[in-house]
């Protein structure tokens, strides 16, 4: 039996607290509470991070324009909890250099961004990853070679992180699991249970089999991202939108096509808003739009104007290297489920990229917890809060657990840093992956294996030792190899093409094809594990396909 079907199976006992939402904050809330002594499930409609949690910027970041909007607390939030993730996730949140050019026609000073450098460094009580440095021209032009120059007075360089946002969400909902807790992907609620007007468990459907189940539970949360007023509203009728969402897009290119060392900060041309070209291996990707958005989340995509943006963006800052539509590798688009502003009796027309990022965390009449807002770096924060919350919701009905321990996630390493070298040497921990994988693979894998699942790699570094089929590469050049299809499945509760191909790995946005020379293997490797017929085998690679084209469809 598959952990997919194990997770199905135990669905259904009734549980201290149900979560609705599979992406970083169901996730996180998961982990918090499963970890205090709390019966947790989580249902998920689709795969784990599928929405908002694997289509951000990447990055674990303070946030320095929002510094600029006096948003000090959020900004204060966001440092401290950038360095509580590089202690408990070292292997997937990485220091990573940003370089803030300033040309003689910038709309701040040099001295001024250098002023609000301090100000960075000083709310983070000076923990940044490393100090930042205030590069003259000639410096910028020795550390960016590719960068425009002309007219620029200087650029700081500041340190922020950089992630894996979906396997940041996968950590969270596997150290949940290891506590205890029950989590079903592909699982829809389709209703609300109710007892005298308060909610007391969902209805789901099995998106895979087409069962349906009954879960109930002391405590609900809703933390469905862009969904959520949407799943608010299945229980009663919704007065005022809680969100704006706001649409945020990428384009990755090949690292040849736009070479960058940094992260470089560049203010568009025409709108002056703030994006970033970022370094990704063998990839730059360059982000992010910021426009409101209203349809469906689940069809979200980047649009040609998305595209030519970004790519406009990318060309007044590296005049040398300007991009063209065929060099764009993949998109992805995202949405940011912003706090909608409450009327202040203006008309009412805030600029996209000025609506807050802070959370709320809101109880209904009908005892619905629904978390809204924040953002990745602050996730931890958040879902602590949501525990809390819901400890003294349960205390209130005297239904809180006699043994219930105090939230420790900020000090308790997520599973594939545990044993991670004090010094965070990553080399150290490929070379332990070679050595465990017995000759069966090469040094770019074990790279990828110690960088994508920490010390975990160690452990697929062994299914390739003990069956030699497992080291095979997916697609060839590449590091992938085929027993990450075995641990997706086995340990990752995969169930689905596209849930490995686009959020266990990352080969949707990394390959030149976008994997779909690994499609067949894939499939296949799956289907021999999950028992599926040939049929299924081929609506699996078609759906993965389907996801392809949605990246493709600004092409036209």
């Amino acid at each position: 039996m598959s952990k997919s079907t194990e997770m199905w199976d135990r669905l259904g006992a009734d549980v201290d607290l149900l979560i609705i939402g599979g992406g970083i904050n169901g996730c996180g809330i998961a982990r918090d509470a499963s970890s205090r002594g709390l019966t947790v499930a989580l249902v998920e409609m689709n795969d784990f991070a599928y929405g908002t949690s694997s289509r951000s910027s990447k990055l674990v970041h303070g946030g320095l324009r929002y510094l600029e909007q006096y948003e000090f607390s959020l900004v204060f939030e966001a440092v401290s909890e950038r360095r509580i993730l590089l202690d408990i996730a070292p292997h997937i949140v990485n220091p990573l250099g940003f370089l803030f050019p300033v040309y003689t026609t910038s709309k701040h000073k040099l001295w001024f961004i250098e002023a609000g450098m301090w100000l960075y460094e000083g709310l983070s009580l000076f923990r940044s990853p490393r100090r930042h440095k205030k590069l003259k021209p000639k410096q910028v032009a020795e550390e960016e070679p590719t960068l425009n120059i002309d007219n620029i007075t200087g650029a700081p360089l500041y340190y922020d992180c950089s992630t894996n946002d979906a396997r940041l969400t996968l950590e969270n909902a596997m150290d949940a699991v290891g506590h205890g807790a029950t989590l079903s992907t592909w699982t829809k609620v389709v209703g609300f249970v109710k007892d005298a007007g308060r909610v007391r468990g969902v209805k789901v459907v099995n998106q895979i089999t087409g069962e349906t189940k009954e879960v109930r539970a002391r405590a609900i949360v809703n933390a469905t991202g862009p969904w959520t007023d949407r799943t608010i509203s299945m229980s009663k009728e919704l007065k005022r939108s809680l969100l704006r969402p706001t649409k945020g897009v990428h384009i990755v290119v090949a690292r040849h096509k736009l070479p960058v060392n940094n992260a470089v900060v560049c203010v568009h041309p025409t709108d002056k808003r703030v994006l970033f070209a970022i370094p990704w291996d063998d990839c730059t990707y360059v982000g992010t739009t910021d426009t409101d958005f209203e349809g469906d989340p689940a069809e979200v995509h980047a649009t040609r104007e998305d595209v030519d943006y970004l790519i406009d963006a990318a060309g007044a800052y590296f005049v040398e290297h300007q991009l063209e539509h065929d060099d764009v590798i993949a998109t992805w688009a995202g949405l940011r489920p912003l706090m909608a502003p409450v009327s202040d009796g203006t008309d009412g027309d805030i600029d996209e990229s000025k609506v807050s990022r802070e959370h709320q965390i809101v109880i209904g009449e009908d005892g619905l917890i629904t978390i809204a807002g924040g953002k990745l770096t602050t996730y931890r924060l958040m879902s602590a809060e949501v525990v809390d919350t819901v400890v003294k919701m349960l205390r209130l009905h005297g239904q809180v657990p006699t043994k219930l321990r105090p939230s420790e996630t900020e000090h308790n390493p997520l599973p594939g840093a545990v044993g991670w070298p004090a010094d965070d040497d990553h080399e150290h921990v490929a070379l332990q992956v070679l050595d465990a994988a017995k000759g069966t693979i090469e040094l770019p894998t074990a790279r990828c294996l110690a960088n994508t699942y920490g010390t975990r790699g160690i452990d697929i570094a062994g299914l390739c030792a003990s069956d030699s089929k497992l080291a095979c590469k997916l697609i060839e050049g590449r590091p992938e190899v085929l027993a990450q299809v075995d641990w997706a499945v086995t340990m990752e509760l995969a169930h689905r093409v596209s849930d490995f191909m686009i959020r266990r790995t990352q080969l949707y946005y990394r390959d030149a094809d976008q994997g779909l020379g690994a499609t067949e293997a894939v499939a296949g490797r799956m289907g021999e594990l999950l028992g599926w017929d040939t049929g299924r085998i081929a609506e699996e690679i078609e759906n993965y396909r389907a996801d392809v084209a949605l990246s493709r469809r600004w092409r036209g």
